[in-house]
């Protein structure tokens, strides 16, 4: 039996020495399981740390991982053009097709080859058509040349010289579907000329009448059309002029300057050797003054409504000087009425049109003074009234005629005193819509009221 160690270290040491060693290994025997265990513990606790740290190393790797992954915006799903779309319900039609149960046993075999040539021919017409309409797609989103038909030339034409344009705005170019119908047809120059040459005094003669008539409108076809080759860049860019023949390249733009210089040159020679020299050079006047100075003055300065007032004022001038040969106070009395008329009736019109005419970079007084834009407006709605004064004073009609034409004239400077003060698209459209119903019964009325020769002797008796 071996022997303990205790009994090894009294037998190797005797006395005070012995005793100490003996004391000491019986205490290392006794307490050195306790310090075994609680070494193992201390190591089961720093494993079991270092496998939590690895844990929460996971954990935050995985919620980076996570974060990141919401940040990043997800991949969108390829949109189908309507070519696939067809084509995928074409072919999931056949698929369906295909996965009909079987006929009866009892149909023959030829019948079903036939069935299932039906569905493939079915399957390949819905891809062709697919085909098609892509094809179809693509080319009209694609520019292509517009080609001009013989047929269609005659409305382009109108169009150019704003001939299909309503009377009252053939000056300044309202699309057609915001004006009334029976408006349509009528231009402005013609009807202020057959006026002017109506209230002249003197015998009416219907041949000068005519090519009056006729040499006014082919002057204003070619002012027209000059003013639209011109302004091509700017009508693009904006809402009201964008489908103009020009801008939509329906036409070219020689051909538009050849279709002016063909009604330019035939009106002007009517109205200086077949109606007289005055009338004539009024119309190559007014031409020079359209084309040259208010065009250019759009992009300029507001001043550009007043040369255009000018320019609408001249027809009835000229339908005057063709019947009478001079020109006198009558003339300058429905210069005047036309010139004041225009600042109602285009305010009013380019108050809603603001937008729009900012976009095309045109100087409007809507624009840039509003307020001064409507000052004009009832200003010159006001002067309306002055003016009808004076027709009986100038012996251009007689004294009924202010009084009649008075309700009219205070209804229009009512709503011009409404647009000034409320300024708004509502009272503006109001405005404008009666200048477009004003401008004819006033001239109807200055007609039933012309002075009849002869009569200008007893043009004191009203007053007395």
């Amino acid at each position: 039996m071996a022997a303990s160690p205790h009994t090894l270290s009294s037998r190797l040491l005797t006395g005070w020495v012995g005793g100490c060693v003996w004391y000491l290994e019986r205490r290392a025997m006794q307490e050195s399981p306790h310090k075994f265990m609680h070494l193992f513990r201390n190591i089961n606790k720093q494993w079991i740390t270092f496998q939590h740290f690895n844990f929460l190393k996971r954990m935050y790797v995985t919620q980076l991982n996570r974060s990141l992954n919401q940040q990043v915006k997800p991949k969108p799903e390829p949109v189908t053009s309507p070519f696939l779309e067809k084509t995928s319900s074409g072919q999931a039609k056949a698929e369906v097709h295909e996965l009909r149960p079987i006929s009866p046993p009892s149909l023959p075999l030829s019948r079903k080859a036939n069935e299932k040539e039906l569905i493939e021919l079915e399957s390949a017409s819905v891809i062709e058509a697919s085909i098609d309409v892509g094809n179809a797609t693509k080319e009209e989103k694609q520019w292509k040349e517009m080609k001009l038909h013989v047929d269609d030339l005659p409305g382009i034409l109108a169009r150019l010289s704003k001939i299909k344009l309503t009377g009252p705005s053939s000056v300044r170019g309202v699309p057609p579907h915001k004006l009334p119908g029976a408006c349509h047809r009528i231009a402005l120059v013609v009807s202020t000329t057959s006026a002017g040459f109506a209230l002249a005094p003197g015998p009416f003669d219907w041949p000068c009448f005519l090519l009056t008539l006729l040499g006014t409108g082919l002057a204003s076809c070619a002012a027209n059309s000059i003013n639209q080759f011109f302004e091509v860049p700017f009508d693009s860019n904006m809402n009201r002029t964008k489908n103009r023949p020009l801008v939509r390249g329906q036409i070219s733009p020689l051909l538009a300057v050849s279709f002016a210089t063909c009604c330019a040159l035939p009106g002007v020679a009517l109205l200086t050797w077949g109606v007289n020299p005055l009338t004539g050079a009024l119309g190559v006047f007014n031409i020079f003054l359209y084309t040259c100075c208010y065009t250019p003055l759009k992009r300029i300065s507001i001043a550009n409504t007043w040369v255009g007032a000018v320019v609408g004022a001249i027809p009835p001038v000229m339908g005057w000087t063709a019947a009478t040969g001079c020109l006198d106070a009558g003339a300058f009395l429905l210069g005047g009425i036309l010139y004041s008329w225009q600042f109602p009736h285009f305010n009013a019109l380019s108050w809603g049109l603001r937008e729009d005419y900012s976009r095309g970079g045109y100087c409007m007084m809507s624009v840039t003074h509003p307020a001064l834009c409507r000052r004009v407006a009832l200003r010159h709605c006001l002067a309306l009234i002055g003016l009808s004064t004076a027709a009986p004073i100038l012996d251009v009609t007689t004294w009924t005629f202010p009084v009649i034409s008075l309700p009219i004239n205070l209804y229009i400077s009512y709503l011009g005193f409404r647009f000034y003060r409320d300024a708004d698209r509502k009272s503006s459209r109001k405005l404008f819509f009666c200048s477009l119903w004003h401008l004819p019964l006033f001239l109807l009325l200055m007609l039933t009221c012309k002075q009849p020769p002869g009569g200008g002797s007893d043009k004191g008796e009203p007053q007395s």
